[in-house]
């Protein structure tokens, strides 16, 4: 009986690419880079146009923001024109008098509004003004003399601001109205501290 030679027609398997770990590894790292890069983009375009956290500094518009507290503040509907500053919102802004520094505060007066303040009650066209935000409300007047008890008419363009905390509040009664331009954002939201989490009005 003659043996026969039986030939194995598939391929001989070929060696491991040694290289092959170094590729993947590769891959994992460039798209964990592009992951990162977008994420970036993302947050810088939510800063920049969006939302951007700030830190309160001072008690000027406590009880409603305390000092140290951080919060978002929305700059997207102001920043291009999508909704009007109404009365009530808390603003933050650069100061008329130091535009390198930025403050917040309550916008009392729109443009065209007639503002006075009788020992510490806000008059705005004639009327009352109900502030339950304001907790201890102070005994100051404005204008102060000679033009006290006359109202004054916010300019065009402009907004007349104060702090909720009115006896410890440096604002528009010391150094006048805040030029529109100079509101850039909304204070929306509190994240810390984690107390004090929540939607701000």
């Amino acid at each position: 009986m003659q043996d026969h030679e039986v030939q194995n027609d598939a391929p001989a398997p070929e060696p491991p690419d040694e290289r092959a770990p170094l590729r993947t590894g590769l891959r994992t790292v460039l798209a964990w880079v592009r992951d990162l890069a977008i994420s970036a983009v993302i947050a810088v375009v939510l800063i920049v146009f969006v939302y951007q956290p700030v830190k309160v500094e001072g008690t000027s518009m406590a009880p409603a923001l305390k000092d140290q507290e951080r919060i978002f503040i929305e700059k997207f509907t102001y920043r291009f024109g999508l909704g009007d500053i109404e009365r009530g919102d808390t603003v933050v802004f650069r100061y008329p008098l130091d535009p390198t520094k930025s403050y917040i505060k309550r916008v009392v007066g729109r443009p065209g509004d007639r503002i006075r303040i009788d020992a510490g009650q806000v008059y705005v066209n004639g009327r009352a003004l109900r502030e339950d935000y304001v907790a201890d409300r102070d005994r100051v007047s404005w204008p102060s003399p000679p033009e006290s008890f006359r109202d004054r008419t916010v300019p065009s363009g402009k907004y007349f601001v104060l702090g909720d905390n009115r006896m410890f509040s440096s604002d528009s009664r010391s150094w006048g109205f805040v030029p529109r331009e100079n509101i850039y954002g909304k204070a929306v939201f509190a994240y810390w501290p984690l107390d004090q989490v929540g939607r701000l009005r």
